[in-house]
């Protein structure tokens, strides 16, 4: 069993947790994730490590409450348990020998960014992150991202809060600026990371994509996060999530990542009206 040491609600659908793991603190490295579940009946679902304490044996996860296990993790409050931590799992995002980076995160991607972007920051490289979200309700780490960064740029769809637009719009302006990026990684939605790479391909810009697709075991025995990259099948939770964002097929991973979608948002929905029953 795992206790929530703390628990921070960052906007109306995103949570923190600290969750005391000292095994996992102890050798993880940012880029990597855990896979957990919320009860003995629980399904395991992958979160990726946002942040984590050697010292104090902690383990930092944010999540976006999207599905049934979401929400029955999000129910959860400081001082209970979680079932099942397994990690670090994947390998650890390739940061060294980098002189300038920029990062990019969308929405919820933000929490798997800011690792990357701390240890770039923490080794001396010059860290550019742009971060995208909907509208300001949504905006999360934009201080902690402003504090390990050398230029934070921020933007919304509606333009409630930094500038209007999208994030590939503000990595352009950077780049035709005379920018001059060793490498851009960028971690959100497939969409988003798709673009990125469309933005970079013409400039020739070495780019790196975090794939999230739906895992199970996370050993690469279940098969359930492949993909296809340079015309190879990869399995994200071992061979990953890193990969060459020239090399994926994006079109395919998205097809994937729909298939799973209407049985998701029906169990939900069922979890939701549980978790109201019992408040009630």
């Amino acid at each position: 069993m795992f206790k929530i040491l703390r628990k921070k609600v960052l906007s109306p659908a995103v949570t923190l947790m600290d969750i005391d793991a000292p095994f996992v603190a102890k050798k993880a490295e940012a880029g990597q994730f855990i896979i957990l579940r919320v009860n003995d009946d629980g399904e395991r679902i992958p979160l990726t490590i946002s942040d984590f304490d050697r010292e104090k044996g902690t383990v930092t996860i944010i999540f976006q409450i999207i599905g049934s296990s979401t929400a029955q993790l999000g129910a959860l409050e400081e001082g209970e348990y979680i079932s099942d931590f397994v990690g670090p799992l994947g390998r650890a995002t390739e940061t060294e020998g980098r002189k300038k980076v920029a990062v990019v995160g969308g929405g919820v991607g933000c929490a798997i960014a800011l690792p990357v972007a701390k240890k770039l920051s923490q080794q001396g490289t010059e860290v550019h992150s742009i971060i995208g979200f909907r509208n300001k309700e949504l905006v999360i780490l934009e201080d902690e991202f402003k504090a390990v960064s050398k230029k934070t740029v921020l933007m919304t769809d509606d333009g409630s809060a930094g500038q209007q637009g999208l994030v590939t719009a503000a990595l352009k302006a950077l780049i035709d600026s005379g920018e001059e990026y060793d490498e851009v990684i960028a971690i959100g939605p497939l969409v988003m990371m798709k673009f990125v790479v469309a933005t970079t391909r013409p400039y020739g810009i070495k780019t790196t994509v975090s794939m999230n697709p739906v895992m199970i075991d996370g050993t690469g025995m279940c098969g359930g996060c492949r993909l296809t990259v340079g015309g190879k099948m990869k399995f994200a939770c071992v061979d990953g999530p890193d990969f060459d964002g020239f090399l994926v097929d994006f079109d395919e991973a998205m097809e994937r990542n729909n298939m799973y979608h209407d049985f998701e948002h029906h169990k939900y929905e069922e979890t939701c009206h549980l978790l109201h029953k019992e408040v009630q």
